[in-house]
């Protein structure tokens, strides 16, 4: 059974109307003619609603509980993948996976956040919240891709690192902040894809990369629509207000030159036809690992510091007169 979202109703309703119709076994031409209207109708109504979505329905998608997560993208187009486990410091974080997998027969370092699908997989994984543990052992594994020089692809789909009293006295704003610094000078080519939710500091701690793409219904923000419309507004209500102010879409960050790449996914989200999506992750992926392998380590790190030095830049305004 789909899950759909509220503003995604005008499609239920066909596509139950178009169910009940084929399922009631009638060959009747005028009953063939009216699935086939409506199946018309259906298509057209997709285009419609999907070619003008508003930052926040985005967001709803960005979130929809059936996206395809980091296992999905590795089961389809990476062989041989070996997850490796804990920080050797505290746990093994479940809401952050990570290994070695071959891709186009090159061996790349893997690492994502886990949401889970399933309400006792979501447990399990915090909800794709990790604690320090989780990014101790995702620099930990990037440490180990440049220790064997290795391409290191990251997966982000997380509403932002876990807030509880424990991660904070384990240090969760240390170990976020030690990714950005180590993830800043690794010696080899980073790729991170935003795939579904990216969130505050909990995503750039796997986002400090030479590429970093977006999947066209992915959000990445500072903070959340709900957070910012409590913070500005004090109010609830105003939440789709602060989804377009946060300019948190792909295309938004594209135009701003924060990502390199906005993904096309399928009519109807990535989890409609994962399939697609993977393959079009892979192909962009095949890409810009190509790219990145050209250059040299030295290139390779000036470059990645010119990238981040370039975002944020102002111009002043024309001296008074």
């Amino acid at each position: 059974m789909k899950d759909y979202l509220e503003f995604e109703k005008p499609l239920r309703e066909l596509e139950e109307r178009i169910e009940k119709l084929a399922g009631s076994g009638s060959t009747k031409p005028a009953v063939e003619e009216e699935i086939r209207k409506l199946k018309a109708r259906l298509a057209q109504t997709e285009v419609e609603l999907y070619s003008s979505l508003t930052p926040w329905q985005r967001t709803q998608l960005a979130r929809h509980p059936q996206r395809p997560g980091v296992f999905d993208y590795v089961s389809a187009f990476c062989r041989d993948f070996i997850e490796l486990h804990g920080d050797r410091a505290f746990s093994d974080d479940q809401a952050v996976v990570g290994g070695f997998g071959r891709f186009n027969d090159r061996s790349i370092m893997i690492i994502g956040h886990m949401k889970g699908k399933t309400l006792k997989e979501r447990m399990q994984r915090n909800f794709g919240m990790p604690n320090p543990e989780g990014y101790r052992k995702a620099l930990r594994l990037m440490r180990l891709a440049e220790k064997f020089n290795r391409p290191i692809v990251t997966f982000i789909d997380t509403p932002g690192a876990y807030p509880g009293i424990g991660a904070e006295e384990r240090g969760q704003a240390e170990a976020i902040a030690r990714n950005l610094l180590v993830m800043s000078r690794l010696a080899v080519p980073i790729v991170s894809i935003v795939t579904g939710e990216g969130g505050s500091g909990g995503a750039l701690a796997l986002g400090v990369a030479d590429r970093v793409l977006m999947l066209e219904h992915s959000i990445y923000s500072v903070i959340s629509p709900e957070g910012c419309a409590a913070i500005l507004w004090d109010n609830p209500a105003k939440v789709q207000d602060a989804a377009a102010a946060l300019k948190m879409t792909a295309k938004d960050l594209r135009g701003l030159g924060v990502i390199d790449e906005v993904i096309p996914e399928p009519t109807g989200g990535a989890h409609r036809d994962t399939r697609m999506t993977a393959e079009r992750i892979a192909k962009s992926l095949a890409g810009h690992l190509s790219q990145l392998g050209e250059l040299s380590p030295a290139d390779l790190l000036a470059r990645r510091d010119q990238k981040y030095r370039a975002m944020g830049a102002v111009s002043e305004p024309p001296a008074a007169s």
